[in-house]
């Protein structure tokens, strides 16, 4: 093996050189990314990065992210050549139909992919979530002399991430905080997709991230791998998070396309990338070359990993003896399984026609499974009050204070909705965020990112219509249910009274195959008696019969979710007065209700029952699939105003009267 310079010239190279001819091969890609920050990477997973290839779980492994997930073949070339399960045969079907190296980072799909990065900022945000995770964990099982939870979050970050808000949210937090866990080298490559970043972007980086309260350093020539080394050494010792700038050159060694922004998304081309390899001493060909002894010397990782693993267990071991409780604690919580009792915290609300609000029901049962749930943490974008999200007798999460339970995101709802996926993708927590449901626009990036990536984040809005009243159509939301009920993998739940909202937490809590939002009123509505009604724990089958009113079989269904529930169940006591025989249906989400099978679906909905009348204080859009051709469908598709409530539902026509008459219209024209 070769030893010194030489081996790590050679080694930075095979990081080059690997993700290029993937790039090259696929004739698609983002060669620039990998071949400039090469150097970058091989300092920090050779001389820093806690991690076992051979068991990417390891809970106190230290997370590493590619914020800017296009250069994702240099993520890829790091986990094959350390040893991670990805063979040679999967770099070279990057971008392909089927492989594991798809065009951006996906987590669950790569083995050693943290998280799912690409649309920019999500991943240099998500590590935030990583490092408030760790440091909450910490605070809790960590005792003198037994560091269980002691780990680091490390990122590459781009110009890109920088210059994209939710980074902006994210650090501002992460320096309030003083989450020294968090060490970020910044590819300060100068170069984006259109050109010099001095087209957009002449900012003073450094100055930004000092007055968010982080540690700032420099690394004038980013492929000097002792002064990389040097500054994460230094990163290390500071309890504030650390950004270091590292000047980089974007596709370093292509002879024209180096500090180009045709070097960024573009093949290199064979001509260019071999002279690339010729400049560098690496040869032309085979393509996808790794020496012998550089392989061997990132396959120490593997070594080194299983020691690393086997000395935590150690020290894990040692531990569970002197706190047998706090261990079998945090194993129960880092393998993502509820307390076996954690049933018990669901409440159940006594029958109240006055009732309360959804958010309010939200609020009690938060409280509520708080006692049998520690790992329930969570808070919302400055808005506590308001959505109810609180856990009383619990502090808030802040500096000297991370066993704190409660969050203040501050209005930073996109930095809250992309902090709360990294918490959740670390382990140990089972976190939830709130808002107004008009505000989920500004973190649909991050509920994406979330069911794309099959987490399951909770997301808590309320003053989910317009009876929020008096604010006006610019907190009144009307689109934004039907924009939800768009992102595949998310579950909307909009529940129609108390009840239904515990049970609506108590699926959130136990979903795993992806992420809840939680849609809540502001106005009160009815506590269903349950003992004339269909029990509320049917809410997990998406929609259901909450009751047939009437002599014989029903004529008509009324179907609605949310507050709209209450209007159904008061329209149909008077058509069932009139001698309507009345179908009620309660529908809080379309998504459980499509997982339902066949027999069950037309059980609800029989396909012969033409006459179908769907209420609901937002657009109509996708209830058509409901109510079927014939039937009709009572919504608002225009911006609400700014009026009392109860005003604004007679003005929209969302009475009982209104619903009454649309009905008899619709019998008439179907019967």
């Amino acid at each position: 093996m070769r030893e010194g310079k030489s081996l790590e010239k050679q080694s930075i190279n095979s990081i080059r050189f690997l993700s290029a001819d993937a790039v090259q091969q696929a004739n698609s890609g983002h060669p620039g990314l990998p071949m400039g920050t090469a150097a970058l990477s091989y300092t920090l997973w050779t001389r820093h990065l806690k991690h076992n290839p051979a068991n990417p779980d390891w809970p106190d492994r230290d997370r590493f992210i590619l914020s800017g997930g296009h250069g994702s073949m240099l993520l890829y070339s790091l986990l094959h050549l350390t040893g991670y399960d990805l063979s040679l045969d999967e770099i070279k079907k990057f971008r392909q139909w089927g492989s594991l190296t798809p065009g951006h980072p996906e987590y669950g799909l790569t083995p050693g992919v943290e998280t799912t990065t690409g649309p920019l900022g999500q991943g240099f945000a998500n590590g935030i979530g990583f490092a408030i995770a760790e440091a909450h964990l910490a605070a809790i099982y960590n005792r003198p002399d037994f560091p269980i939870i002691d780990h680091h979050t490390y990122g590459l970050v781009t110009d890109g991430d920088l210059m994209e808000g939710v980074t902006a949210e994210a650090a501002s937090l992460a320096g309030h905080l003083r989450l020294g866990k968090v060490i970020y080298l910044y590819d300060d490559n100068r170069i984006s997709i259109d050109g010099s970043t001095e087209l957009a972007f002449t900012e003073d980086r450094g100055a930004r991230f000092e007055s968010y309260g982080w540690q700032v350093l420099s690394v004038d020539d980013g492929n000097n791998v002792t002064a990389v080394d040097q500054a994460i050494q230094q990163a290390k010792e500071d309890p504030r998070p650390s950004l270091i700038v590292c000047r980089t050159h974007i596709g370093y060694g292509l002879p024209t396309k180096q500090d180009t922004a045709a070097a960024h998304g573009s093949p290199p081309g064979d001509e260019e990338l071999n002279a690339a390899k010729t400049a560098l001493d690496w040869p032309i060909e085979p393509r996808f070359y790794l020496p012998k002894d550089v392989l061997e010397y990132f396959r120490i990782a593997l070594k080194q990993g299983v020691e690393a693993e086997n000395s935590w267990n150690a020290m894990f071991s040692a531990y569970e003896k002197e706190y047998s409780e706090e261990a079998a604690e945090l194993k129960r919580r880092l393998a993502g399984k509820l307390s076996e009792n954690w049933e018990k915290g669901i409440p159940q609300f006594a029958a109240d026609p006055k009732g309360m609000a959804t958010r309010a029901a939200s609020g009690k049962v938060i409280n509520a499974l708080a006692p049998y749930v520690p790992e329930l943490i969570g808070g919302s974008a400055d808005l506590a009050p308001s959505n109810k999200t609180w856990i009383d007798g619990h502090s808030a999460f802040q500096v000297d204070m991370y066993q704190g339970r409660n969050f203040h995101f501050g209005v930073r709802e996109h930095g809250m909705g992309a902090v709360i996926n990294g918490m959740t993708i670390h382990g140990g927590v089972k976190p939830y965020g709130g808002t107004f449901l008009v505000f989920s626009d500004y973190m649909r990036p991050a509920i994406r990112i979330s069911a794309l990536s099959h987490i399951p984040s909770i997301w808590v809005f309320t003053h989910d219509s317009i009876g929020v009243g008096e604010d006006g159509p610019t907190h009144q939301p009307v689109e934004h249910l039907a924009a939800l009920r768009a992102i595949p993998n998310l579950v909307v739940l909009r529940p129609g009274d108390a009840n239904e909202v515990a049970q609506a937490w108590a699926f959130a809590l136990s979903y795993q195959k992806g992420p809840t939002a939680l849609a809540l009123s502001r106005q009160s509505m009815s506590v269903l008696d349950r003992t004339i009604y269909a029990p509320a724990k049917e809410l997990v089958r998406g929609a259901y019969v909450l009751i047939d009113l009437g002599e014989q079989e029903p004529e008509l269904i009324l179907m609605a979710s949310g507050s709209e529930v209450d209007l159904i169940i008061n329209a149909g006591d008077k058509l069932a007065a009139k001698g309507v025989n009345v179908r009620i249906i309660s529908f809080p989400s379309w998504e459980l209700f499509r997982k339902q099978d066949k027999s069950y679906r037309e059980s609800v909905l029989p396909s012969h029952l033409k006459a179908r009348l769907a209420i609901e204080a937002g657009i109509s859009q996708g209830w058509r699939e409901w109510v079927g051709d014939q039937g009709s469908i009572l919504s608002i598709d225009r911006f609400g105003v700014s009026a009392p409530a109860g005003r604004i539902y007679e003005e929209f026509g969302l009475t009982t009267d209104n619903v009454i008459n649309k009905a008899d219209e619709l019998l008439r024209k179907v019967l």
